[in-house]
């Protein structure tokens, strides 16, 4: 189970997609969730991030959002992103499907990116339904807490994201499962594979008869199912998968 392998199997592609999580830009500075020193070993995730507790006070939200939005908001495309670029690029991915909301995929190039947990980089008002950019409300976070809407002085200003408890994106959620079911490989990368039904996504490949490889940090549950196991980073992999494809 090895680079090698996985060049292989991906230089054979018809129809090859990607399945990104949090791993995947974790080398460009924005900490995972459930990996070694995730956020969610430090913070409660019901209360943090789940619309309930949103919508009853959204302040536990946004004091994280503080510190962790300003970072995401600073963060730039590490290696593994580019690979992903050009691995479409050269026709072996038709398209990447991301639990990601940080939109790392479109600034490093990726020109077919499903988001099936939204976006982090616009915010929409719950109250009269105005949508601002992430930045320009990070910005008000010094001086509000939380912070409120521009145009109704509302205070349940909530990112493009699916928090616990909402539903998926239909739209995108559809996409990606018709992605998955005709591809021939599926490579994961950056993911637990533990969040349902985003999960379901690369299970879906697999019972339609794709290849599965996955590059992540750490085991996951789907390992037994995979034609190639790679316990490494997606920056140092992905480009190391690239080399092979390009000599």
């Amino acid at each position: 189970m090895t680079v090698e392998r996985a060049a292989e199997l991906l230089s054979a592609a018809r129809k090859g997609v990607a399945f990104t999580g949090a791993g995947a830009s974790a080398e460009s500075g924005i900490p995972t969730f459930r990996g070694v020193g995730g956020l969610w070993t430090k913070y409660d995730p019901v209360k943090v991030s789940s619309i309930d507790s949103f919508m009853r006070d959204p302040t536990a939200y946004w004091m994280v959002s503080k510190e962790r939005g300003a970072i995401a908001l600073a963060a730039r495309p590490n290696p593994g992103h580019l690979a992903l670029v050009a691995l479409e690029a050269a026709g072996f991915l038709v398209a990447i499907v991301t639990q990601n909301t940080d939109g790392l995929h479109q600034a490093s190039g990726s020109r077919h990116v499903v988001e099936v947990h939204g976006s982090s980089r616009t915010v929409q008002c719950l109250d009269c339904g105005i949508r601002e950019s992430r930045a320009v409300v990070q910005a008000r976070l010094a001086v509000q807490m939380p912070p409120q809407c521009k145009s109704c002085g509302g205070t349940h200003l909530k990112p493009s994201v699916v928090l616990f408890g909402e539903p998926m994106p239909v739209a995108a959620m559809h996409e990606a499962l018709a992605l998955a079911q005709s591809a021939d490989v599926m490579l994961v990368v950056g993911s637990s594979l533990v969040v349902h039904p985003a999960a379901d996504i690369p299970l879906a490949a697999v019972r339609s008869g794709a290849t599965l490889i996955i590059v992540n940090a750490e085991p996951t549950p789907f390992d037994s199912l995979a034609d190639v196991v790679i316990h490494g980073r997606a920056g140092e992999v992905l480009p190391a998968i690239l080399s092979l494809l390009n000599a």
